[in-house]
């Protein structure tokens, strides 16, 4: 069985063809019917074109076609009734020239079989557009259309690169777990794991004994990879996570999710600025590879999504990125406080209107910011020799803001103790990652980049919840 996308490649020979895929449209004139099918293999549909004819013809086997609809004696081919949008069908015909515009080949049909009813009374996805929201109500029927179809084929397609950019470099990739007792964040918005009977203990009032839970201790979905990452970067050199996390923000924007994917090399004998140059190599890769293997989806979304993205992103994975440190970038703010509403001042964290405007107003262009107050970044960030900043670095690009987040890492054993009894955590909790800093300890440095936010920033999408299959946000659990 040949795909849609390989049958839209071949030569218009008249070769004997199947497709098999979806009905998108049907369309009928006085002797002519046209069918318009879709197998998500690609964003372009192919267009089978049947003649009404005598029915009973056989075809070149000498065989009738099976599956034909039309009733024997009749003197047209009918469509069936069940032939609708939405249907799942096989076809088989010649494959031809097409006359039509914006296709070199369709299929010259003589016969059709409906493999799955799509009942237009019932079936939600008819020929109109439908909204952003009203599709998240149907996640499972979604994939269906061109922009949910084309969104999931940039996403497999990134995927995939990120592990042959990673492989390329001599990266191990390894699994990190997704229950942990550790807040790699130091944030608290964590989803708590448990299996004690919550019901049981507030009918009673009596306080929860985790030692009786399933591990012994308090546990909870991890937000990051990153600590484990550190322990195997200690023994591999270079490693990579890639795998879901998950955050218990109550943030219901358009910018948040609850459950989301992570990428997070890590890299021993790193410096800051090794990990920024690996960070610019990966997004002009990553840029490139959609560009050069979904140009028919991105072209679908510089049209009816957002104008200029193909453009932005061919700028990009050529561009040189500016690097600037926060005080440089806050002083740039500050000569311009008047036009943003979170007023700048040296020791805030950058808000996405100065990410923007420092893309692109002051820089035109990619920025990396590094060196930033201690205070907001985490606690395993290497201190500078100023004692008020830390060598993190922050990714930001134009239209969205901040895309990649990292640093080098403290490898100093003392220093990182000081900085985790600084922000209130225990040493003990944290005995295994300072073990890494006891027993041969070297300078190692990574980063994180969301991959929604990565697909949302490819494909224009306005919502992260549009570019990932089942999106799992505040009161939103459903699938």
């Amino acid at each position: 069985m040949m795909l849609i996308k390989e049958i839209l490649a071949l030569p218009a020979d008249s070769r004997e063809i199947r497709v098999y895929g979806w009905v998108r449209t049907k369309r009928e004139m006085k002797n002519l019917v046209f069918v318009e099918v879709n197998d998500g293999s690609c964003i372009d549909s192919i267009q089978c074109t049947f003649e009404r004819r005598e029915t009973g013809e056989e075809d070149r086997s000498g065989k009738q076609p099976r599956g034909e609809n039309s009733s024997a004696g009749a003197d047209v081919f009918v469509p069936p009734e069940n032939l609708s949008t939405g249907a799942s069908v096989e076809i088989w015909g010649r494959l031809v020239p097409s006359p039509a515009r914006g296709q070199a080949v369709e299929v010259a049909a003589r016969g059709l079989r409906v493999i799955g009813e799509a009942p237009p009374e019932t079936y939600p996805l008819q020929k109109k557009r439908h909204s952003p929201e009203f599709l998240r109500e149907i996640a499972h029927l979604r994939a269906r259309t061109n922009t949910s179809g084309a969104v999931a084929r940039v996403r497999s397609r990134l995927a995939f690169a990120i592990h042959e950019f990673f492989q390329s470099r001599g990266f191990q990739y390894i699994h990190t777990p997704i229950i942990t007792a550790n807040d790699a964040e130091g944030a608290g918005a964590m989803f708590q794991v448990t299996t004690l009977d919550l019901e049981a203990l507030a009918r009673s009032g009596a306080p929860p004994d985790y030692s009786r839970d399933f591990f012994g201790k308090k546990t909870f979905l991890t937000v990051s990879g990153q600590l484990e990452a550190e322990t195997y970067a200690a023994a591999l050199s270079r490693v990579y996570t890639f795998g879901p996390t998950f955050r218990a923000e109550k943030s219901n924007t358009t910018r948040h999710l609850a459950e989301f994917w992570m990428i997070e090399p890590e890299a021993a004998f790193f410096h800051l600025e090794d990990n920024m140059a690996l960070a610019e190599d990966f997004l002009k890769t990553l840029f490139s590879t959609a560009l050069r293997d979904n140009a028919a989806d991105l072209a679908f979304f510089d049209s009816h999504i957002e104008q200029g993205i193909i453009d932005n992103l061919q700028s990009l994975s050529v561009s040189r990125f500016a690097y600037m440190t926060y005080t440089e970038a806050m002083e740039e703010l500050r000569k311009n406080a008047d036009r943003f509403e979170f007023k700048p001042y040296w020791g805030c964290d950058l808000q996405s209107e100065h990410e923007r405007f420092l893309t692109e107003t002051v820089i035109r262009g990619p920025l990396i910011v590094t060196d930033y107050p201690k205070e907001i970044k985490a606690f395993y960030m290497k201190m500078n020799d100023d004692g008020k900043t830390v060598r993190a670095m922050d990714v930001l690009v134009p239209r969205l803001g901040e895309i990649i987040g990292g640093s080098e890492r403290e490898e100093n054993p003392e220093g990182l103790e000081q900085r985790i009894i600084g922000l209130g955590m225990s040493p003990a909790d944290y005995s295994w990652y300072l073990d890494l800093r006891r027993y041969g300890t070297v300078p190692h440095s990574g980063f994180g980049l969301g991959f929604e936010r990565l697909i949302q920033y490819v494909t224009g999408m306005a919502n992260i919840r549009d570019v990932i299959p089942y999106p799992r946000a505040v009161g939103q659990a459903e699938f």
